[in-house]
C-alpha cells in the first residue's frame, strides 16, 4: 500500500464517509456496522450452511465411490491449512498498511475480485457431474470444487472477514462506543445468517428440485389433491428423489444474485467506517510511526497473556460448537422429521429448520438490546459466563426427545438466549484484552490476534463440515434413503451435543476472565506511554481525541460550505430566491435546536428533580441514621480504593516485570 501522504486512499473518491471524532449510531452504525455486514456476509452464511449440502444431494459426491467420502471428508478439513495460511498473509498485510483510510479498511476492497472469482469458479465453472458421471468428469469438478472452496475460505474471505473483524478494535478508544459497534456487528452475524437459516429452508425446492420424472427406478409417484404428479418417492417413509441436473442450474442462478450483495455490502462497509486508532499514528510523535510490531514480538506478548489464551480459546470453542450445530442443522431436520405421510425431505427438513430458526432467532434478536445493558451492569465476561451456563441447561433438555420437535426447539431457544452475550460483547472484551496488552507492554498485536481469529472464525466451518461429513459417512447417508437408526442416534450429538460441550468448556474458562478490571488503569497507562514517547522525540504532546474533534469541526464547516454553495446552485438553476430558501432552512434548523435544547433541559430537570427527591429523604433522617449511612458510603469508598489500588499494584507488577515503568 502506498504510505502515509502519497495515498490513493487520501482522495475524496476513497475517502470515509464518516467525519465524527466520536462514534455515531447512524450511519457509522447502521451502515458501516450493520447493513454493509449483513449483505456481505450473506454469501459465507449461504456456503457455511449450504455447499455442503449442495455436494452432497445435487452433485451427489459420498456415491461417487470410496474416493468421494474421503474427498468430502478431507477437503474442508485439509483445506484448513490453506485458511491459516490465508489469514496469516492477510493479518500482516494489516500490520504493514498504515493509509489515511486505515490498515484494515483498504483490505476489505481487495475481497471483492477473490469473492467474485471464488463463486464463479465453484458454481458456475464447474461442470455438473453426479453419480452417473464418468471418472473424468467427477475428478474435473472436484478438481475445480476445490480450488473454489479453497479461493472463497482461504483466500476470499480472510481478506474480507479479517478486516471486517478488525474494525471494531481500531474504532475507537471508548469502552462503550465500542461496546455497542462490538454489539452491532455481531449482531450482522446473526442477521445474515438468520436470513439464510430462517428463509432459505422454505425455498429448499426451489434449490434441491423434485425429480418429476417417472422413469425413477423403484420409485413411486406423490400426488396432489387434483391427481397431479408432485414428485417422486421411494414409498411412504422414503426419501424424495431428486432432479440434481435442475438444482444445479438453480444453484447458478441463486449464487450470482448472492454474489451481487457481497459487492454491495462491501462497498457500503469501507465508506460507512472509520479507524480512529490507526489515525492516532498520523497525530502523535514520530516514534509512534514506527512500523507495528514483528510478528515475533506480537507472539512474545501473546502467549505469555492469560486473558489473550482465555478469549482465543473461547473463540475456538464458541465456534466449533456453533458451526457443527449450524452445518448440521439441516440435516438434522431432515433425518429426524418427516411429513404427515412419513416422508423425509430436503424440503420437509426445510420447514422444520426454518421454523426452528424464525423461533429461536427471536430470544436472539431481543438479546442484541439486552446484552449491552447487562455487560454495563455486570461486566462483559460475567455476562457471557451467565449465559453460558443456561446454553448448557439448554442443550440438556435437547437430549429429552431429540425426535420432538417441540423439545427440541424449547432446548433451541434457550441455547439461543444463552449465546447472546457471546455473540454481541466477545468482540469487545477482545478488544479490552488488546488493550491491556498494549498498556502493558506498549505493543498492539491487532495483526496477530486477528489473523488467528480469522483463522478460527473462517477455518472452523471447514472442520465442522469434516466432522459432520466424517459421520455421515459412517453412518451411510443417503439423499435418495430414508433414514435409518444409526443415523438418528448420531445427529443429536452433531445438532444439540456438540455445542452443549463446548459451552460447559466456556463456563469453566470464564470464571477466570477478569481483564475489565484494568480498564481505567489501560487507558492511563496508553496515555502517559504516548506522552514519554513525545517528550523523549522533543514534541508537544497532542491528545489523538483533540485532533478527531477539530477534524470532525474542519468537516462539519466543509459540509456547511458545500451547502450553501448546492443551495445557491440549485436556486440559480430554478429561479428561487436564495435568501428566502436559506431562512426557511435556518428556521427549521433553530426549530430542531430549540426541541433538542427543550429535551435536554426536560432531561436535567428530571435529574435535579430525582436529587431533590433523594436529599429531601436524606434530610428526614435523624442524626444516628444520617451517621450510619454516612458510614456505609465511607465504608463502600473505601472498599472501592482498596480494589483499585490492588488492581494498579497488581497491573504495574506485570509492568515493571517486563521492564515498564509503573503508572500513577
Amino acid at each position: 500500500m502506498a504510505k502515509s501522504g502519497k495515498s490513493i486512499f487520501e482522495k475524496s473518491l476513497l475517502s470515509t464517509k464518516v467525519k465524527s471524532a466520536n462514534v455515531k449510531i447512524f450511519p457509522e452504525g447502521g451502515l458501516g456496522y450493520f447493513i454493509g455486514p449483513t449483505l456481505a456476509l450473506l454469501a459465507n452464511s449461504v456456503l457455511a450452511g449450504y455447499l455442503n449440502k449442495y455436494m452432497t444431494d445435487v452433485l451427489d459426491i459420498n456415491n461417487w465411490g470410496a474416493w468421494g467420502k474421503m474427498f468430502m471428508t478431507l477437503l474442508p478439513v485439509v483445506s484448513v491449512i490453506l485458511v491459516v495460511l490465508g489469514n496469516i498473509v492477510v493479518g500482516r498485510l494489516m500490520d504493514r498498511n498504515k493509509t489515511k483510510a486505515g490498515k484494515a479498511r483498504p483490505l476489505l476492497l481487495l475481497a471483492i475480485p477473490l469473492g467474485i472469482l471464488a463463486l464463479l469458479v465453484t458454481f458456475v465453472f464447474t461442470p455438473f457431474a453426479n453419480a452417473d458421471s464418468s471418472a473424468s468428469k467427477q475428478m474435473t469438478a472436484a478438481i475445480l470444487l476445490a480450488m473454489g472452496y479453497n479461493l472463497w475460505f482461504a483466500v476470499a474471505y480472510p481478506f474480507y472477514y479479517t478486516s471486517h473483524s478488525a474494525l471494531v478494535n481500531l474504532s475507537t478508544r471508548n469502552s462503550k462506543d465500542r461496546s455497542l459497534l462490538a454489539t452491532i456487528s455481531n449482531a450482522t452475524a446473526l442477521a445474515a445468517m438468520g436470513l439464510c437459516s430462517m428463509i432459505l429452508p422454505f425455498f429448499l425446492g426451489n434449490l434441491f428440485v423434485y425429480d418429476m420424472s417417472p422413469t425413477a427406478a423403484d420409485s413411486f409417484p406423490v400426488l396432489s389433491e387434483a391427481g397431479k404428479i408432485l414428485y417422486y418417492t421411494h414409498g411412504e417413509g422414503g426419501a424424495i428423489i431428486y432432479d440434481q441436473l435442475s438444482s444445479y442450474n438453480h444453484w447458478k442462478i441463486f449464487i450470482i444474485a448472492i454474489l451481487v450483495l457481497n459487492v454491495i455490502g462491501i462497498i457500503v462497509e469501507y465508506y460507512f467506517t472509520r479507524e480512529r486508532i490507526t489515525e492516532e499514528s498520523f497525530t502523535s510523535s514520530e516514534s509512534d510511526k514506527k512500523p507495528a510490531a514483528r510478528i515475533s514480538e506480537q507472539a512474545r506478548v501473546c502467549f505469555k497473556d492469560k486473558y489473550w489464551w482465555i478469549i482465543i480459546v473461547f473463540f475456538f470453542l464458541y465456534q466449533l460448537g456453533g458451526m457443527v450445530k449450524n452445518v448440521s442443522q439441516i440435516y438434522y431436520c431432515q433425518e429426524m422429521f418427516h411429513d404427515a405421510n412419513g416422508n423425509y425431505s430436503n424440503a420437509i427438513g426445510g420447514t422444520y429448520s426454518g421454523t426452528m430458526s424464525i423461533v429461536g432467532a427471536i430470544p436472539t434478536a431481543l438479546g442484541m438490546f439486552i446484552a449491552w445493558p447487562l455487560a454495563n451492569k455486570v461486566g462483559k465476561g460475567r455476562s457471557i459466563l451467565f449465559g453460558s451456563i443456561l446454553s448448557v441447561i439448554g442443550g440438556a433438555i435437547g437430549f429429552i426427545a431429540p425426535t420432538n420437535f417441540t423439545v427440541v426447539v424449547a432446548s433451541f431457544v434457550l441455547k439461543a438466549l444463552g449465546s447472546t452475550p457471546a455473540m454481541y460483547l466477545s468482540l469487545a472484551l477482545l478488544a479490552d484484552v488488546l488493550d491491556h496488552q498494549e498498556a502493558v507492554h506498549e505493543v498492539r498485536t491487532d495483526g496477530l490476534t486477528m489473523t488467528i481469529y480469522g483463522a478460527i472464525m473462517a477455518g472452523m466451518t471447514g472442520i465442522a463440515t469434516g466432522i459432520l461429513n466424517g459421520v455421515l459417512g459412517l453412518v451411510g447417508y443417503d439423499p435418495n434413503a430414508a433414514p435409518t437408526e444409526l443415523i438418528q442416534t448420531a445427529m443429536p450429538w452433531l445438532f444439540i451435543g456438540a455445542e452443549t460441550l463446548c459451552y460447559v468448556a466456556i463456563v469453566i474458562l470464564f470464571i477466570f476472565m477478569g481483564v475489565e478490571k484494568f480498564g481505567s488503569i489501560d487507558k492511563r497507562a496508553i496515555k502517559q506511554n504516548r506522552m514519554a514517547k513525545a517528550e523523549a522525540d522533543g514534541v508537544e504532546y497532542i491528545d489523538p481525541m483533540e485532533t478527531l474533534e477539530r477534524e470532525e469541526r474542519e468537516a462539519a464547516e466543509q459540509s456547511e460550505k458545500a451547502r450553501i454553495a448546492e443551495l445557491r446552485s440549485r436556486c440559480e438553476k430554478k429561479g428561487l430566491d436564495f435568501e428566502k430558501e436559506e431562512a426557511e432552512y435556518q428556521k427549521r434548523l433553530e426549530i430542531k435546536r430549540v426541541a433538542a435544547e427543550a429535551k435536554k433541559a426536560a432531561a436535567d430537570k428530571k435529574r435535579e428533580e430525582r436529587l431533590a427527591e433523594k436529599q429531601r429523604k436524606y434530610d428526614m433522617l435523624d442524626d444516628e441514621q444520617k451517621a450510619k449511612l454516612e458510614a456505609k458510603k465511607e465504608a463502600k469508598a473505601a472498599k472501592l480504593e482498596a480494589k483499585e489500588a490492588k488492581t494498579l499494584a497488581e497491573f504495574n507488577a506485570v509492568r515493571t516485570k517486563y521492564g515498564k515503568p509503573a503508572i500513577e
